[in-house]
């Protein structure tokens, strides 16, 4: 069974959901996903390693996401840039790179959105509906972002965000604990 970028869309937002998990269809609308779409990515998930099996409520395999993330996702789901638009911005452009990467002149990536204040590179995201999503719920955003510049970004760029998401599985793990 092939894993497929929505499926690392719905685990992240598994990881920002932690213990509080809500059903299928609650997270499909906040995914702006159909329930059924949500069902497949978690079975896939699940079968990749990425989420423990349901004796663990498929809760996220943290330390096998983390792994996955720095060393193969921009393999397997390599980033697509495209030309200048407007949209939601992304990677090294938006929080929480943004304050610790110093900006240059060069457009910043964005997410294409109808909606988005920014003007950057397209950058195709995970999934097409993660500017949505990520406009609703900052800490999934955050992960959003962090993803995209380990699938896009320089060297410089994906240690920070490595170092980055590091922390923020740690703290998700510590939670799951208490």
């Amino acid at each position: 069974m092939a894993l497929k970028p929505q499926d690392v869309y719905v685990v992240l937002k598994l990881v920002v959901a932690g213990s509080r998990r809500a059903p299928y269809s609650h997270l499909a609308l906040e995914l702006v996903m159909s329930p059924s779409e949500v069902h497949a990515s978690v079975k896939r998930a699940r079968a990749s390693g990425l989420l423990h099996g349901s004796g663990l409520e498929n809760r996220p395999n943290l330390a096998a996401l983390e792994e996955f993330l720095v060393h193969g996702l921009k393999y397997v789901f390599p980033a697509e840039r495209g030309e200048l638009t407007r949209g939601v911005a992304t990677s090294y452009g938006a929080a929480p790179l943004r304050e610790l990467i110093a900006q240059t002149d060069d457009p910043i990536p964005v997410w294409p959105h109808a909606e988005g204040k920014q003007r950057g590179v397209s950058l195709a995201p995970l999934y097409k509906t993660a500017p949505i999503a990520a406009l609703r719920d900052a800490p999934f955003y955050e992960l959003l972002v962090l993803v995209d510049a380990l699938r896009e970004g320089r060297a410089r760029e994906r240690k920070i965000a490595e170092t980055e998401l590091h922390r923020r599985l740690r703290e998700a793990n510590a939670a799951y604990k208490s």
